[in-house]
């Protein structure tokens, strides 16, 4: 691995780059945090992408994508005079410190959750009106609900064991079923969906699985057992019956 001064030299070069891309580059002069926002959302999906698929070489090359990004914004919010990429590094920095007191100050923690307890009420000591203020508005849905489960337990908003979890999802889930049966109005059966869907992620969240990341195995799963049975098949999918293409699918499984 690289020394210390390898990587800080590394980081210069980057600003050195983003310097002179802003000054010679037509399409780098004009970009905005606006233009950029989209682009840093996509080089994010394609690290998670990477990260699910174990493929750290690529995983390499979109961690410094985002880094690249990282230091755009710097780079205009200097040309701004708004601040600049040190500035944001030092906050960082003071922040670390400043939520880790029992690393940088005398206080004593016995394992992770105290640690994640101490987080919640330092950010509510800094002014924060609600522990889920921290949870960005625009996450998707399924991550969303697993944060703002995990931050409202750091303050004592919980169940006290999984069974208890797992029989709301069986009341949830019946409640779902009694809607539909019924041909409820579709606002309702959304509803009753989305409790579904929040008090599974619950369980899985009691269950230490988490669950944006056991949808998207399970999505690439899918994906992969589909194109297996599109590969394989002796005629037109259209032309083929449910149980010929199950039978396809069974043998995906065992490959």
């Amino acid at each position: 691995m690289n020394s210390k001064d390898t990587k800080l030299k590394a980081f210069g070069r980057l600003l050195d780059i983003m310097d002179d891309l802003r000054e010679k580059c037509p399409w780098d002069r004009e970009q905005t945090f606006e233009s950029l926002r989209n682009l840093t959302i996509e080089e994010t999906y394609e690290l998670t992408d990477a990260i699910l698929d174990k493929d750290y070489e690529e995983m390499k090359g979109e961690l410094g994508d985002i880094m690249l990004h990282l230091v755009f914004y710097g780079k205009i919010a200097e040309e701004q005079g708004l601040f600049d990429i040190a500035d944001s590094m030092n906050f960082c920095c003071e922040k670390l410190i400043h939520r880790h007191p029992h690393i940088y100050g005398d206080v004593e923690v016995a394992d992770a959750d105290e640690v994640k307890k101490n987080w919640e009420q330092l950010k509510k000591a800094e002014g924060k009106k609600s522990v889920l203020s921290g949870v960005p508005k625009s996450l998707p849905a399924l991550v969303k609900a697993y944060r703002m489960q995990d931050k409202t337990a750091q303050v004592g908003f919980e169940w006290e064991n999984i069974d208890q979890v797992w029989e709301k999802v069986k009341e949830e889930v019946g409640e779902l079923h009694e809607t539909i049966k019924d041909a409820e109005t579709q606002e309702r059966k959304e509803e009753e969906f989305g409790d579904v869907l929040f008090s599974l992620v619950n369980y899985a969240r009691f269950a230490g699985i988490d669950p944006e990341t056991a949808l998207a195995k399970t999505n690439i799963k899918f994906k992969t057992r589909f194109e297996y049975i599109e590969e394989k098949a002796p005629k037109s999918l259209e032309d083929m019956t449910l149980a010929e293409m199950d039978a396809l699918w069974n043998e995906a499984k065992t490959k």
